[in-house]
């Protein structure tokens, strides 16, 4: 259920061994930090969700190599201490989050609209959707979501919550499938749920401070590996690689970004829009 999407390539591409310390700055329920452990590293896992955190911790009882740290990622000069070997972004939702209906992540699923991956912060989706101008609304349906029909989504919202609040995963989505042509229903939620999602938890915004804090803290031959599940992020990653590359400060390691392969596409959905980038510190 909870399997980690290209292990194997990330494994390679930080080259675990003892003596070395990685970064996995998205433990989730730890399955890359458990490989990165068998191969002798340190690791310090740091989560902003406390179930994972909590499981994770569960499943690593004896402690043995692994730190564990409650934070967002974007606050890692606060959390690491000493320049280390690799860093580790998986990017994007858990299928755990996922399939838990009261965190409010699925279309699948009806549940209280939520979306929060730290769920101490204030600001969820149910703020968003009934208290965000439709100004607002088409704004992030445009840009985080790449939303063509984001214009009329955004008033469908605004008509809808003048009736009544906006409360469920249900009710959104009922709200997304009247207001546009029947052929991109499915797709459409998708990126209405992603949109909001990315803004309720500042996700571009806080990509790009982790990974500028996170060269800062590479040792000289460290790596930085990014796992990212849409365009928007894989975006961001190159570009800040790139930017990296001219400045004389990174190598990338990937040319283009790894996919994962078929045999893993189909046997676990999350990897089929895997894009995995490296990049090595000079």
């Amino acid at each position: 259920m909870h399997t980690p999407v290209m292990l194997e390539e990330t494994v390679k591409l930080l080259k675990p061994g003892a003596g070395r310390t990685i970064v996995d700055c998205t433990l989730g329920f730890g399955g890359h930090a458990a490989a990165l452990l068998a191969e002798g590293a340190m690791v310090i896992g740091i989560d902003q969700d406390a179930d994972a955190l909590a499981a994770s911790k569960q499943k690593f009882s004896n402690g043995e190599r692994i730190t564990f740290v409650r934070a967002n990622f974007s606050d890692l000069k606060n959390v690491i201490r000493e320049k280390t070997d690799g860093f580790l972004f998986d990017l994007g939702v858990s299928s755990y989050q996922i399939d838990r209906p009261e965190r409010g992540f699925s279309i699948r699923y009806d549940g209280p609209l939520d979306m929060r991956m730290d769920q101490s912060q204030p600001l969820s989706a149910r703020e968003v959707l009934n208290d965000y101008s439709p100004e607002e609304l088409e704004k992030i349906f445009f840009e985080y979501g790449e939303e063509r029909f984001g214009r009329r989504i955004a008033r469908a919202v605004a008509g809808a919550r003048q009736i009544k609040e906006i409360a469920t995963t249900g009710e959104l989505k009922e709200i997304v499938e009247k207001a546009i042509p029947t052929w991109r229903k499915r797709e459409s939620v998708s990126r209405i749920f992603q949109a909001i999602r990315i803004e309720v938890n500042g996700e571009l915004d806080r990509l790009n401070k982790a990974l500028a804090q996170a060269v800062e803290l590479l040792k000289p031959g460290g790596r930085i590996v990014v796992i990212s599940y849409h365009s928007l992020e894989d975006r961001a990653v190159k570009k800040f690689f790139v930017e990296c590359k001219k400045n004389g400060i990174l190598e990338v390691i990937t040319k283009k970004p790894l996919t994962a392969s078929i045999a893993e596409s189909a046997a676990n959905p999350r990897a089929k829009s895997a894009k995995l980038r490296c990049a090595e510190k000079k």
